[in-house]
């Protein structure tokens, strides 16, 4: 059976992928994060992801290596994940009633080839309370999240409506991410 590693840390990537194939590698590689701003937010996600995805191809070149970057775009403004309690607040109040776009790039690498792709999900939040942003932030989910919110837990009371890939919005666009493996020979579990 073919290798399957996902070049990420996050543990919300980890558990999308596990909802198709059990069994797969974790290994990361420190990797330079900036990418130049005048780039489409397309662009920078799916640098990074090839960054990352590329990092661990090289010692890994039989195998199927995933790599992943998500960015939150508001008013073509990136928001990163905050450093500070007041970063949070100021992310969520900017988005509060607003509406703002996700972008996830992701970048498959085997054998030398490599596929690479985006999805954009438009994401409208409810207009906040300065106590919901608050106690939001108190729960602690912003702080390794881009955009300062996590749509599968408690930030999904922040979303009104989502128009687009949902998973990809938690950090793996895994629909997408199937049929692209597939095409490239990836045998899955399910499919054995």
């Amino acid at each position: 059976m073919a290798r399957l590693i996902l070049a990420s840390s996050s543990p919300r990537r980890k558990e999308i992928l596990k909802q198709v194939q059990p069994q797969f590698d974790i290994i990361t590689r420190e990797v330079d994060e900036t990418v130049e701003a005048l780039l489409a937010p397309e662009e920078q996600v799916m640098t990074l992801a090839i960054r990352k995805a590329e990092a661990v191809a090289k010692d890994n070149v039989d195998a199927y290596v995933i790599g992943a970057d998500t960015l939150v775009f508001y008013q073509d403004e990136a928001l990163g994940k905050p450093k500070s309690y007041d970063e949070a607040k100021q992310m969520l109040t900017l988005l509060s009633g607003n509406t703002h776009f996700v972008y996830t790039g992701t970048c498959i690498f085997h054998e030398n080839k490599k596929q690479v792709f985006y999805e954009k999900t438009k994401v409208t939040f409810w207009e906040l309370t300065e106590k919901e942003i608050e106690d939001y932030i108190r729960t602690g989910e912003p702080f390794d999240k881009a955009g300062s919110y996590g749509i599968q837990g408690y930030g999904a009371t922040l979303v009104k409506e989502i128009h687009g890939d949902y998973f990809s919005v938690v950090g793996l666009p895994i629909a997408k991410l199937y049929r692209t493996l597939t095409q490239m020979g990836f045998t899955f579990a399910i499919n054995k």
